[in-house]
């Protein structure tokens, strides 16, 4: 028992040399299943996890190897309610591994960075950044603290958009408002965190930001910026997109939030050849910006008296803007990269961070758009969660069979 209690009492100057070692989940969760003094020693996800993780609201998380064999290959692990450890069986590679998480029920995920979530809670309406494996969390200004949000009184939210003055459901308010939310640097374990957040919000998809100790999320004072399609942080700078391509930029480094607007470079070409076309950003090489235009087919069709719709994506166009220039430059080659494009901060990765994958592929789920179109159609596509080989076009679609209103979504490193 003494052999025992010195082990669970080691000092954490040396239990963190150890969890610096770990490469992946499966290493940080048998971590924190040794007793409960090395749990509470693990507040959050170690730095040198490398191993991403999809992410579905239904509750369930689901580590991909993107093998053929791989769906035969499946093990289940629970999360108890209670204690929010995760029974470590049978983890082994190249497996999906189905985590259920059931602080993730009834939650809407609108973004992701290094481990963490951004969530929506539905009926309360708390915007809140969490850990779903450790359940650290920190709290952002509510939902009814947006700009465009009058006045919530119980089931009832007043709205107003462009002097238009209107009425919802506060629930279906809750789900819809916030599309994406990023934020600039990962978040220590208390709320004295010193980070900056920014949401695409509303019906014309609008910016704005929360700053360390605000009570509400503030417009950017650009006028007539709407329909933003994508923004990152990059380089302590802000970065956006709208739907015709326009780059936005915005310093960061100032007391009073972020000052800019547009950029001066012209918007790139539409090759892509298709009547929906939606834009994303991502931070490149040597201060370099990457422009991803994905091109998406809608078919509708009915089913049983009602509207359905299949959103497919079906051809991606790459562009990079080199740093103190103003044209973008179509390029046809990722070389050894990946890029992941969703609701997440999009990133460029090396592939060794995936299992079984290559470079020179672009990883994608449904995002706001997809969800966008069901908003104003009324319609229920399947969710779409796939790989597009930018060498030969082809497109590549996995986990066909979830629920339409899953919302995937990647937490990376």
């Amino acid at each position: 028992m003494g052999e025992f209690d010195r082990w669970a009492d080691i000092h954490q100057d040396l239990f963190n040399e150890i969890n610096k070692r770990f490469y992946s989940y499966n290493n940080y969760i048998q971590l924190r299943l040794v007793c409960k003094q090395w749990n509470l020693k693990l507040p959050k996800i170690p730095e040198g996890n490398k191993v991403p993780w999809l992410v579905l609201s239904t509750g369930s998380a689901v580590k991909e190897s993107f093998e053929e064999e791989a769906h035969a290959l499946e093990e289940e692990v629970r999360a108890p309610e209670d204690e929010g450890i995760l029974d470590a069986r049978s983890l082994e590679e190249k497996r999906i591994y189905h985590l259920m998480l059931p602080v993730m029920q009834d939650n809407i995920m609108c973004g992701s960075r290094h481990g963490w979530l951004i969530i929506v809670m539905v009926y309360e309406g708390t915007v809140r950044i969490l850990n779903p494996f450790t359940k650290v969390h920190l709290d952002l200004p509510p939902v009814s603290t947006l700009p465009n949000v009058i006045n919530i009184n119980g089931d009832k939210c007043t709205l107003c958009y462009k002097g238009l003055i209107i009425t919802r459901n506060t629930i279906f308010v809750h789900q819809d408002q916030i599309w994406k939310a990023i934020i600039n640097s990962t978040p220590n374990n208390d709320n004295d965190s010193d980070f900056i957040a920014v949401v695409i919000y509303g019906l014309f998809l609008e910016l704005a930001f929360y700053m360390p100790n605000e009570k509400r999320w503030i417009r950017f004072p650009t006028r007539d910026l709407v329909d933003i399609h994508d923004v990152i942080f990059f380089e302590e700078k802000i970065f956006a997109v709208d739907g015709n391509g326009q780059l936005y930029e915005f310093d960061t480094r100032t007391k009073s939030g972020p000052v800019g607007g547009k950029h001066e470079a012209t918007p790139p070409p539409s090759n892509v050849g298709m009547p929906n076309c939606y834009y994303y950003l991502i931070g490149g090489d040597n201060g370099s910006l990457l422009m991803l235009v994905k091109g998406v087919r809608h078919r509708y069709y009915m089913k049983n008296q009602k509207r359905f719709c299949k959103c497919e994506t079906v051809k991606f166009d790459v562009y990079e803007l080199k740093k103190n220039e103003k044209t973008w430059s179509r390029i046809h080659s990722l070389g050894n990269y990946i890029l992941v494009i969703g609701s997440n901060s999009s990133v460029q990765i090396l592939p060794s961070n995936f299992l079984n994958c290559r470079g020179n592929q672009i990883y994608f789920t449904d995002d706001m758009h997809d969800r966008r179109e069901v908003y104003f159609e009324n319609t229920t596509p399947a969710s779409q969660i796939g790989i597009f080989d930018l060498e030969d076009g082809s497109c590549q679609t996995f986990l066909t069979d979830v629920d339409s209103f899953c919302h995937p979504i990647w937490i990376l490193p």
